[in-house]
């Protein structure tokens, strides 16, 4: 490999490090729109306020306490100055007196005295930097401060040719000590200004929760809420008409729909009845078996026609024990010879359309009973879904008809010999009620050897 080759490698490394970047950020910020929104408010605030704060502390805190330092020193090195000018005693006694009453300023001599052990820095002092670069800048002595020890005081100590001059001053002339008001108005504003955020933004969001609920109540095949009403901003507002809308249409197409259907059904049925009885008064003739046959194959079809139409209906949501369903189901097993075993992992009692959800798991119990010898049923309800597995040993599914025969009036006549009673409407209804529950019917292999349909649909 050539070491143009191992660069451009190097590179596409790099560049695709750069690309992941804002795919882990997403994948790490929050999803909801609340958390979203709060972001949007709070982080430009931050930042802004960082940087302000950083402006201010380099630009003007650090500035006004080197003038103020400075102008310390500049006093301390006077006094050093009129000391060494007039060193006798009574001097000195006039420098002590000029400086407290002057300067602001308690100093003292100590003759013969050293300095103490430098000590440690604090780790955010500004005074501390600023003050000892003044003093060697201005001074140029050996010399000892401590910013510490007193909270109102500074004092300086300066190795001179007699002895070590001590000084103490004011900490305020030396230190702009106002700046905390700056940072607590900041952040004091900001506080108010993100709890008003949160207030206004509660407000906003919800009628948008209002909304997905109201929407998820639909999917579902439930009522929606009775206190739903559009509000909030226009957008939303018009997002929540237009969703009443939708759902009035839809309930308009699904009520004629029905009716239609059932109307259908009803002309049908007269005149099959008017058939049957034509055919009882014939008497003898030939084929006559295989006419009875005929109606009664055509009323088997017209029952389940009426049956998926009558599962377009709403029905009110209610409760529902899965170990009463499952003891109906395997006591019916038990009538034909078969064997059901069940499981039930969590909550038993659901919330669903009872009927409906009765009729979805026996129309997919059924037909293992029809086709196979046993059935393993295992259902699992957690906080968000519930979930049935059914498996049985019976001859199973190809996987290129598994969509098909979810279709109305598809009969797999290769894969499964159906009796006289099949319509080809049983799969088809159970994957109708699972989906007006807001959930769908699978179907896969089973480890028993034959089919597995599970239902899955919110808890």
């Amino acid at each position: 490999m050539t070491l143009f080759d191992s660069i451009r490698r190097d590179q596409d490394r790099s560049f695709a490090g750069l690309r992941s970047l804002p795919r882990w950020i997403r994948h790490r910020l929050p999803t909801g729109l609340y958390a979203r929104s709060l972001l949007i408010i709070i982080l430009p605030m931050l930042i802004l306020q960082t940087v302000l704060a950083s402006v201010f502390m380099e630009r003007h805190w650090q500035m006004v306490t080197q003038r103020m330092s400075g102008a310390v020193t500049r006093d301390i090195a006077a006094i050093i100055a009129l000391i060494e000018a007039y060193p006798g005693e009574k001097d000195l006694q006039n420098v002590v007196r000029i400086a407290r009453e002057k300067l602001n300023m308690t100093i003292s001599m100590d003759p013969g005295g050293e300095l103490p052990a430098a000590r440690p820095k604090p780790f955010f002092s500004i005074l501390d930097q600023i003050l000892s670069d003044q003093i060697e800048a201005q001074i140029g002595k050996p010399f000892w401060i401590d910013t510490v020890g007193d909270s109102r005081l500074v004092e300086i100590r300066i190795a001179l040719g007699e002895g070590v001059l001590r000084i103490y001053a004011q900490r305020n002339s030396a230190y702009a000590s106002n700046t905390h008001i700056f940072l607590l108005w900041m952040v004091g504003t900001s506080l108010v200004l993100i709890v008003i955020s949160i207030l206004f933004l509660r407000g906003q969001i919800r009628p948008i929760l209002s909304l997905a609920r109201a929407a998820e109540s639909f999917g579902k095949g439930q009522k929606p809420p009775e206190d739903f009403s559009p509000r909030g901003a226009d957008e939303v507002r018009r997002a929540g008409l237009a969703f009443i809308l939708m759902r009035e249409r839809i309930e308009r197409q699904m009520e004629q729909r029905t009716a239609m259907l059932t109307g259908v059904s009803h002309d049908l049925r007269t005149i099959l009845t008017r058939f049957k009885l034509q055919l009882a008064l014939a008497g003898d003739i030939p084929d006559l078996e295989v006419l009875n046959q005929d109606v009664d194959d055509m009323q088997s079809m017209l029952e389940g026609y009426m049956a998926f139409a009558r599962g377009e209906a709403e029905e009110d949501l209610g409760k529902l024990r899965l170990g009463e369903l499952f003891d109906k189901l395997k006591a019916d097993f038990d009538l034909h010879g078969k064997s059901l075993t069940y499981s039930i992992e969590g909550d038993e009692e659901i919330a669903v359309r009872p009927n409906a959800f009765t009729r979805l798991v026996t129309n997919l119990a059924s037909n293992s009973r029809r086709y196979a010898d046993r059935l393993e049923i295992e259902a699992k309800h957690s906080a968000k879904w519930l979930t049935i597995v059914l498996d049985d040993d019976g001859p199973g599914i190809p996987p290129d008809y598994r969509d098909d025969v979810f279709k109305p009036f598809f009969r797999l006549d290769e894969a499964r010999n159906l009796d006289a009673s099949g319509t080809g409407l049983g799969l088809a209804i159970a994957r109708d009620i699972a989906r007006s529950h807001g959930g769908n019917v699978t179907l896969s292999d089973s480890p028993l050897g034959g089919l597995r349909a599970t239902i899955r649909v919110p808890a």
